[in-house]
């Protein structure tokens, strides 16, 4: 049985509470969605081929404006698209726990304006 929605969700959280501070913190209050697919908003404003071209996305205000509410704003989400995660899981080698980790650290770290060499030292700090 491929893992549910439910199942990667626990994971993208767990995966969050064994990030180093400030990202923790952070990631506390980011809501995370998982859905199957994206819209077709995200696909179209992402210039995407097929829905299986992005495994996550980030959506939310830059990080430093959190003093900033604006009335009725949406709080930052992070969208983890199931079907593409389970496709790269099953072509790749790395277990669907790391998987899940690297993008979630990636869909924040670019807010936080971390280099790729930043957040693969977070990924490798999970363990």
């Amino acid at each position: 049985m491929a893992p549910t929605r439910a199942e990667i969700e626990a994971l993208a959280m767990a995966a969050a509470e064994q990030l180093p501070e400030p990202f923790r913190s952070y990631l506390a209050k980011v809501v995370i969605h998982v859905t199957d697919f994206p819209d077709e908003e995200v696909m179209a404003a992402m210039q995407l081929e097929t829905p299986f071209d992005i495994l996550g996305l980030y959506q939310g205000h830059p990080v430093g404006s959190e003093g900033e509410e604006a009335t009725g704003r949406m709080p930052p989400a992070i969208f983890l698209y199931r079907r593409p995660l389970l496709d790269a899981w099953a072509e790749g080698e790395d277990s669907l726990e790391a998987l899940v980790t690297h993008v979630l650290v990636h869909e924040v770290g670019h807010h936080f304006g971390l280099s790729d060499e930043d957040m693969d030292a977070i990924e490798a700090s999970v363990g």
